[in-house]
């Protein structure tokens, strides 16, 4: 009923690339934020799903990544920038209500904006990332910070983006299917738009730079000064089980940090779980958004 559809949308300085669905005046917006190394794109199974429910959609092409701008500073990938981005996006919709829905590093992004109350939102959607507060008190956590050798990986200067650039970006692609349960969901052609996106001239420093602002900018403990009062916001965190990144006990402790809370576990996905498993993932924002009982999948 909703085809995807791309526009331009100016905020903040940033000429963001957006995919678009739904009715476009709907006054209920539902923004979605993707994560590295992904795009806007990595929301399209979400789109028409959410356009069926009253939204219109927006999944941005996040600063640096895709058909976005790309400011080349590192001071530019800051987490106050891109929260403000956000911010900026959510006041050009001139949406009165705001459905925030991220994954992967959309997700701190998301998790910080929530938490300090940036703007208005009627609902919060997390995928796949841990609430900072749990993070800070996981972070002695031996195979956690195994897993999360990359983050170490990326503060080198120029050797990830050489890397990762070789042989048609080879490493971007097999990012996905390496940690993928249903790789069928990931073909060639899908691995391809992600392949070509980072190859365009100054992405992978960009893409890079969001996780060098965030430990040599020193944004992390800017945020941990900042500190983590609750969140208001209703919030769904939708948790695939089979993340080779990041832990499921890295969720224990966040209905300490939010005030009204629904998680729900995916035994049969992996990090990238919006894609990875699409229909399941639809049927718990379905229920979730229309205040319904929100199903516990089940392992087949």
């Amino acid at each position: 009923m909703f085809p995807i559809e791309a526009d331009y949308i100016d905020a903040n300085g940033i000429a963001f690339h957006i995919e678009t669905c739904g009715d476009p005046d709907s006054p209920r917006l539902a923004i979605c934020l993707h994560g590295f190394p992904e795009l806007g794109y990595s929301w399209r199974y979400q789109l028409p799903a959410l356009a069926e429910l009253g939204y219109r959609v927006w999944a941005p092409d996040l600063r640096g990544y895709g058909k976005t701008d790309r400011p080349q500073a590192l001071d530019d990938y800051t987490l106050e920038k891109l929260m403000e981005d956000v911010a900026q996006l959510i006041d050009a919709s001139g949406a009165e209500s705001v459905l925030l829905l991220a994954h992967d590093w959309g997700a701190i992004i998301a998790w910080h904006f929530a938490i300090h109350r940036i703007r208005d939102l009627e609902g919060l959607v997390i995928m796949n990332v841990p609430h900072p507060a749990v993070i800070q008190d996981q972070a002695r956590n031996f195979r956690q910070l195994l897993r999360s050798w990359y983050i170490v990986f990326f503060q080198i200067p120029w050797l990830p983006e050489f890397l990762m650039r070789l042989g048609n970006a080879k490493l971007i692609g097999s990012m996905f299917t390496s940690m993928a349960v249903n790789k069928d969901q990931f073909p060639e052609n899908v691995l391809e738009v992600y392949r070509r996106a980072a190859q365009k001239p100054g992405a992978l420093r960009a893409m890079v730079n969001y996780y060098r602002a965030l430990v040599r900018g020193r944004g992390m403990r800017r945020m941990k000064e900042r500190g983590y009062p609750p969140i208001e916001t209703p919030t769904l965190m939708v948790w695939g089980e089979q993340d080779a990144a990041l832990g499921k006990e890295l969720t224990f402790g966040t209905e300490k940090h939010v005030k009204d809370f629904t998680i729900r576990y995916l035994p049969n996905a992996s990090h990238w779980v919006q894609q990875d498993d699409p229909a399941t993932v639809n049927e718990i924002l379905r229920a979730w958004v229309r205040h319904e009982t929100v199903p516990e999948p089940l392992s087949p």
